[in-house]
């Protein structure tokens, strides 16, 4: 189907490779608003599976995955035949930005994504002309709000990471983790602590009181049936 002015990325598929349940669900509302299909693998190797069966024409890469970099993947993406028609990086640090356009994507998205029309634009601005709606499109003017349960899953799968004494990669992977979703759902608190056990393992500092406290707060809101 060709798209339209009220569904421009109808006849799209998109592959979303994030780890973050609350991430994906946005990004899950955000296609279905746009006519898109999305498909979803949560790990470098799941999405290496996905692209043996077939092709998608968007691909979304977060660049923090449980078993590497995205950029690595990125790097694939832009190498193989036939090229994806776009290849997006999403992250919650913004100075990731410039190592995502080295390794040759076509655009980037900050998290939170929740909005339609800034949504809509970073896809449609990386493809080529004939995939996009022809005449005036006007930008919508709204925002998508996850179920919260899918922040109770994440959280739930930081503390899986955190049961066995993490190593200092799983301690890199649950600050950039918890950063990126705390941020998404306005957890002040368990950004904050995220904040600090990143900065602890970039300046060398003991991080056994900061990591006890994150996995606290984790524990904290698995509790609650709706979280903060």
């Amino acid at each position: 189907p060709a798209p339209t002015a009220a569904r421009p990325l109808l006849g799209l598929t998109v592959l979303v490779v994030a780890d973050s349940r609350f991430a994906c669900e946005a990004l899950r509302l955000l296609c279905l608003r746009s006519g898109a299909r999305i498909r979803r693998a949560d790990c470098l190797r799941s999405a290496r599976r996905h692209l043996q069966v077939y092709r998608p024409t968007v691909a979304l890469v977060d660049l923090g995955l449980p078993d590497g970099s995205g950029l690595d993947l990125i790097t694939e993406l832009t190498q193989s035949q036939p090229r994806i028609e776009a290849i997006i990086a999403i992250s919650g640090d913004t100075h990731m930005e410039p190592d995502a356009r080295a390794a040759g994507v076509d655009g980037f998205l900050s998290k939170p994504i929740t909005s339609l029309s800034s949504f809509q634009e970073a896809i449609l601005s990386s493809l080529p002309a004939d995939r996009r709606p022809t005449g005036p499109r006007m930008l919508p003017d709204e925002t998508v709000a996850p179920d919260r349960i899918a922040y109770q899953d994440d959280m739930a799968h930081i503390a899986d990471v955190l049961e066995d004494p993490p190593d200092e990669h799983a301690l890199d992977y649950v600050a950039q983790f918890l950063g990126g979703v705390a941020r998404s759902v306005g957890d002040s608190h368990l950004a904050g602590a995220a904040a600090e056990l990143a900065d602890a393992r970039n300046t060398g500092r003991p991080v056994a009181a900061v990591a006890a406290r994150v996995a606290g707060l984790v524990q904290e809101r698995l509790k609650q049936k709706v979280a903060i």
